[in-house]
Formats: structure tokens, sequence, C-alpha cells
């Protein structure tokens, strides 16, 4: 069979590369066309634009580029309609994904959704054209099942998610043997000492320039550790540099944040999905967010949640200090910071909590292999 799979961001890539993999080994003969980046190429699907070039982040960033945005969405439409995909697969992404599954619909396509917008949060009105113009959808958090059967009478798939899966394989070829060192762009990392602080400052250009400054100011406070910045592939080195340079305690690493994170101590994160992959490594964290002041003030009074990371959200109370806007600042992340290094009971509580949010998750699952499962067997 054919697909098309559409994801516009990082995670998004790494989801459907593992979601490529499965659908091959359920499905020997599928043919697998792509928007997504280097993971999703790597495993098997013909990639025909990077998200790297259709990311957009905030109010008024998207604004900005609405024309180039209507481009690909023309593009998108018209190689949909050249290949004649058996389905086409959304994965998270809403804002492109949900016109093109509308599109889709009247086109008499297949529509799979994979990774729910989080319609829980704001926008709750797209969820009447979700109903009518997906086929299948797929939810990876583990309330949203029972939100949309309560609020929408809809059916939705729980699969689990999938980070769960990926990280506890990733830590069981750490614990076997397969130890990962640390290799830095440039200078050396210590790999014997648990002196590491992780830098997850994002995978756009936009939210790095907010939050990398301050994180990096901190790391003037603490001398005798290493900070590491994990580089986003998609962004060429040099653009870190500039940001890392005057710090004698700072390195750079690329495309090894999971390496990274076994080794980290403590984490300065930029909200998203990184907040979760972290906690799925037990690190103790704080969660970054500084957006454009025009966003921000937007955002703020739509979006309608209690906290803005997805651990504080799944476990529905504060697990991990969240500093966001004004509140990220270099002195309350020096006190934070040290809290995470020193205070044993506030640690403990953390790890604990991890350790339920983990069991929430479906640790256990593998959720691209239960997806791939239910999308073959729904096409044949």
């Amino acid at each position: 069979m054919k697909y098309y799979i559409i994801a516009g961001e990082a995670s998004g890539d790494l989801h459907g590369s593992h979601l490529i993999n499965e659908i091959k080994k359920k499905d020997p003969t599928a043919q697998i066309r792509c928007w997504g980046g280097d993971k999703m190429k790597d495993a098997g699907g013909e990639l025909v634009m990077h998200y790297r070039d259709i990311d957009y982040m905030g109010f008024t960033e998207v604004l900005m580029n609405l024309r180039r945005i209507l481009k690909n969405l023309k593009f998108c439409k018209e190689d949909v309609q050249r290949y004649k995909p058996d389905a086409l697969i959304l994965i998270d992404y809403p804002g492109f994904n949900l016109r093109m599954a509308k599109w889709a619909k009247q086109h008499s396509l297949k529509v799979i959704y994979y990774i729910s917008p989080q319609v829980w949060a704001w926008k709750s009105s797209r969820v009447k054209t979700m109903k009518a113009c997906i086929d299948k959808m797929f939810v990876i958090l583990p309330f949203e099942k029972d939100y949309f059967r309560s609020k929408w009478s809809w059916d939705v798939e729980f699969v689990g998610h999938p980070l769960a899966g990926i990280i506890r394989e990733f830590r069981e070829r750490y614990h076997s043997g397969q130890q990962p060192g640390l290799h830095a762009v440039e200078g050396t990392i210590d790999n014997t000492v648990s002196n590491i602080i992780a830098l997850l400052p994002g995978s756009r250009k936009s939210e790095i320039s907010k939050k990398l400054p301050a994180m990096l100011e901190v790391s003037r406070h603490f001398p005798n550790y290493q900070f590491v910045i994990a580089e986003a592939p998609s962004i060429e080195h040099e653009y870190y540099v500039k940001f890392a340079q005057p710090y004698s305690n700072v390195r750079t690493v690329i495309d090894q944040t999971y390496p990274l994170l076994l080794k980290a101590k403590a984490a300065m994160v930029t909200s998203g999905t990184a907040t979760l992959e972290t906690a799925l490594f037990d690190v103790p964290e704080v969660v970054c967010y500084k957006g454009s002041f025009l966003s921000y003030q937007i955002g703020k009074r739509l979006v309608k949640v209690k906290f803005i990371s997805l651990i504080n959200l799944i476990m529905d109370k504060l697990v991990v200090k969240e500093l966001i806007q004004n509140n990220l600042t270099v002195d309350n992340l020096r006190n934070e910071l040290t809290e995470l290094l020193g205070n044993q009971e506030r640690i403990n509580a953390i790890k604990k909590d991890y350790a339920e949010l983990k069991k929430l998750l479906g640790e256990e699952s593998n959720a691209a292999s239960r997806v791939a499962d239910s999308i073959v067997n729904y096409l044949s």
C-alpha cells in the first residue's frame, strides 16, 4: 500500500520514523512518501519537504510567514493528488495538518491522525471538524481518550506515549553495555563524573535566542559543573557558538540528546516534548518558556490550562518548576538549579512522581507498533 505521512517538527520526525519502521514490518510492500526530517528519511520514507522549512512557532511568527505557509499547503495538496496514497497519515502539527485533513476528506482520501492536537487546551471548536474529517484518531496522553468520549462522544484509540517505549528501549541498550559516550563539537566532555547539566533550549532559532542566553549565564554560578547544550540537528553549529563562546564550562553536542540526559544530573528545558523526555530519563528539571510579547499575551488569553509542561498537565499537579516569560531570569534559574542539585528531599519527590508518570504513559507499550498494526489492518 501507499502511505503519505506529514510531520512538521522535530518531535514529529522522531515519531514518524518509528512509525515508518513499524509499517514496513507489517506491510513489506509499503511505499511511503513524507514531509518530516532526516530520521523519517533514514527510516525509508521518500522525503518531500524538511520540517526546518515549514516549522513556525507563535502567533506573530505564523502571521509573518502566512504567504509561505499557504504556498506549502497548495504544493502539498498537489503532491498528494499526484501520489494517490491509500491513506494520509498526519502527525501532530495541527495548524497545517487539520487543513490537509479537511481537504483530503473532500477528495475521498482515508485520513489517519497520530498524536492529537491539544484541543483540550485551546481551540476545542476544532473537534467538530476533526470528527468529520478524520477516519481514525490515535491519542498518546492518558486523559485524552476520556476527554473525546465524554465531551464529544468520539471513540479514539489510546496507544500510550511513543516516547515511553522509545526511551525504555534506549536505556535497555545502554545498560546492556552499549554505552554511548558524549562527544563535544569543540573541546572535551568528562564522561566519567556526574557533574553535567543539560541545556535543552529547543529546536527553533526563535525559541533558542530567547531562552539560551539566560540558561548559559547561570553556568557562571556553577563553575564545577559542565553545562552541555543539546544542539538541534536542523540548526547550524555556528548559531550556537555565538551564544556559548564566552563561557568556559559550556560545551555543545549534536544529535546526542538521549546520551546527554543519561549523564545529566539536572536540566534546564524548553517547554514541549523535551520536558517529557527529560522526565523519562529521571533527570530533575526546570521548565523554561519565553515567547515574543505579542504571542505570549495572545496565548495567555486563549490557552486554558493550569500548566505549560506535559509533566505537570498529565500528573495534574506541580511536579517540576515552570519559569514563564518574565519569570525566566538568571536568578530564578540559579535558585531552582541549586535546589535540583542539593535538596535531596526535593529530588526524591520529583523522581517518585516521575515513576508514576511512566505508568500513566504506558512505559511497557510500543505505541508506534500498535499504531502501525491498527493502520494496516484498517486499510486491509
